[in-house]
């Protein structure tokens, strides 16, 4: 019988903390801490959030009668440290300053892997973050922007991009490392990972404006219209930096990042709210073309994952322009909290190298 291992998984967000734990790939329970914009907002930066989440996350794993002391692992969302491959990397202090600083931005995920560390190190237990969201596999050709002053980077969804590439793996019938992916996480912001032989090789930068709008991002905007806008004397930069990241696409277009409320608009008659809903699943299935491309076509599958994966009308939409790439596989939601403990399982079990972060 092979041995179980409990694992607490620890994913903050902006305005939330979601927890779970694990016996193996079976979940015990999942929580999602709820933190107010007034709470939040007390906090300058987001370190100083540490020891108010810490606290949260320990008590709510007291309120659901957990012993802390029959975990085995603890994993955290790993967030903006330096950039690394894909993989499952033990947390140790060198990754811990890098999160408290926030080399490569500040996110509430940078408080994922401080507070697994800071858990494991009470219990006497390892501590990792797996697929960070800094993952950078990228080929050399991918880095070139045109402006030597600026390299495309990659900043993306790679927890659930390949965790749903290794999904689809095993119902064809081999391992990740064995296909050609184009996977399109569809959620507020939107990536379309180029994925061969296990790596994620290019894809659009999700956080920072790049690739299809989405219910909360511009995605790539005209550039002279950008500058313009920028020197127009009419927006702060703050201000600018919100249209492209939180008050874009969607949002900006309809106000409102809700996709369930624009289909009920659809399905009541408002011809502009599909318009709109429609443009983005254009732009979608846009990038997946261009994606394949790198790929010289040789592409095995099309995943489609994220919270609007759940909405079929929109799938199709993006297969009818796809379809003729490669068939097209769909896993609606996100699977960040199972696959944080399956990175972890790997491990534990010997089916990958735990990797250092330096």
């Amino acid at each position: 019988m092979s041995q179980i291992f409990r694992i607490l998984a620890i994913n903050p967000g902006s305005t939330s903390t979601k927890i779970a734990v694990y016996d193996n790939e079976s979940e015990v329970f999942t929580k999602n801490i709820p933190h107010s914009s007034e709470t939040i907002g007390k906090f300058n930066k987001i370190y100083e959030q540490y020891s108010f989440r810490k606290e949260m996350v320990v008590n709510t794993l007291r309120e659901q009668g957990m012993d802390l002391n029959s975990l085995d692992a603890v994993v955290g969302r790993g967030g903006n440290m330096k950039p690394v491959e894909g993989g499952t990397y033990a947390i140790n202090e060198t990754m811990v300053e890098d999160l408290k600083v926030g080399v490569m931005g500040q996110h509430a995920s940078n408080l994922g892997g401080i507070i697994a560390s800071e858990i494991a190190k009470l219990l006497n237990i390892p501590s990792f973050v797996v697929d960070p969201v800094v993952v950078d596999e990228f080929e050399d050709l991918a880095r070139v922007s045109g402006i030597p002053d600026i390299s495309r980077k990659s900043k993306d969804h790679p927890l659930n991009q390949k965790a749903v590439g290794r999904k689809a793996a095993s119902e064809l019938g081999g391992e990740y490392k064995d296909f050609n992916f184009l996977i399109a996480h569809l959620g507020g912001g939107i990536s379309i990972g180029v994925h061969k032989a296990g790596r994620i090789i290019d894809v659009n930068n999700a956080l920072d404006g790049d690739g299809p709008f989405s219910p909360e991002r511009s995605g790539g905007l005209p550039v002279g219209s950008l500058v313009d806008m920028c020197f127009s004397g009419k927006y702060t930069k703050e201000e600018v930096m919100r249209k492209i990241v939180g008050q874009g696409g969607l949002t900006a277009y309809l106000g409102t990042n809700d996709c369930s409320e624009i289909q009920k608009r659809i399905k009541a008659g408002d011809e502009y709210a599909k318009l709109i809903y429609q443009a983005m699943a254009y732009q979608i299935s846009k990038e997946i073309g261009a994606g394949a491309s790198v790929l010289k076509g040789d592409v095995d599958a099309i995943l489609l994952t994220g919270g609007i994966a759940y909405d079929n009308e929109f799938v199709a939409w993006i297969e009818d322009r796809v379809r003729f790439i490669a068939p097209v596989m769909v896993y609606p939601g996100e699977h960040e909290m199972l696959a944080l403990v399956q990175g972890v399982l790997r491990v534990l079990r010997g089916e990958e190298s735990i990797k250092v972060y330096t």
